[in-house]
């Protein structure tokens, strides 16, 4: 059996629930060997972000290099990249080597609303990062801030979907977790090839949702590594992102973690 390796490159969240930590326990529990590089070390708990601290753009680039270097990464994903210039740094390394399907998470936004991206990055992100995406994550805000429309019911969605397919994504998963005048949880796939479909899922009523977006994501990367089509990694990935929902670990007395291991016990229940 070969082992597929995945990359990360996001910020670090010391309260284990998002960034590189959720990564790294969502690419082992899928059985992909995970490497990092971390973009900026934060202060997080459940209870919000009280600091932020980016590493040096020559660092962030010195581990990627040094693990695209090393490994045959099969998939990689971006998280938090902060700055314009580690976001600029990051395409432009990334196209020195062959292409690696890449995963956006274009966090912007913590649960606590600590802005997680300077303004001015998120242009740097539609002009070289996006056009090199295999796929983008963005929940209803941050694709309002990517699209600049108001997204509010499921035709502004894929008028969306289409805009940031536009700046050059091949696919796109817009995620309805925002969303407060709907029963369930759907998502919208839509890719460059015209293929489209929305999965939806029970609503879990719950407070326990910190990292959603950076788990969700990091399972979408780890099927890609294990070779899964990009339409049935999005429907695995979502259902595990369901699994660590309702499996609660209720840890923190705030957004507590969702449970990157509810999945893999679930799939053990039902064999």
């Amino acid at each position: 059996m070969t082992v597929k390796v995945a990359l990360t490159i996001a910020g670090s969240d010391s309260g284990g629930g998002a960034g590189i930590q959720a990564d790294l326990k969502t690419f082992q529990e899928l059985g992909v060997f995970g490497t990092s590089a971390l973009t900026a070390i934060t202060a997080q708990n459940t209870q919000g972000v009280h600091g932020v601290y980016p590493v040096p753009v020559e660092g962030v680039v010195a581990q990627v290099r040094a693990v695209l270097d090393d490994f045959e990464v099969k998939a990689c994903k971006t998280g938090m990249l902060f700055s314009t210039e580690i976001i600029m740094a990051i395409a432009s390394l990334l196209e020195e080597y062959p292409p690696i399907p890449l995963v956006i998470d274009p966090v912007m936004i913590a649960k606590g609303g600590q802005s997680l991206l300077l303004q001015e990055a998120v242009q740097a992100m539609k002009e070289n990062l996006i056009p090199i995406a295999t796929i983008i994550t963005p929940n209803i805000p941050e694709a309002e801030v990517l699209t600049g429309m108001k997204i509010v019911t499921d035709e502004d969605i894929q008028e969306a979907a289409q805009i940031i397919i536009e700046l050059g994504a091949r696919a796109v998963i817009m995620k309805g977790g925002h969303r407060n005048d709907v029963l369930e949880a759907k998502d919208y796939y839509a890719d460059c090839e015209g293929q489209s479909f929305t999965m939806t899922t029970p609503w879990v009523q719950t407070k326990d949702t910190h990292g959603t977006g950076c788990t969700f994501a990091a399972a979408l990367t780890g099927f890609i590594a294990k070779g899964y089509s990009l339409s049935d990694a999005v429907a695995e990935a979502k259902q595990f992102i369901q699994a660590a929902i309702e499996d609660s670990l209720r840890i923190g007395s705030g957004h507590g973690p969702t449970n990157h291991w509810a999945y893999n016990r679930l799939k053990k229940e039902m064999h």
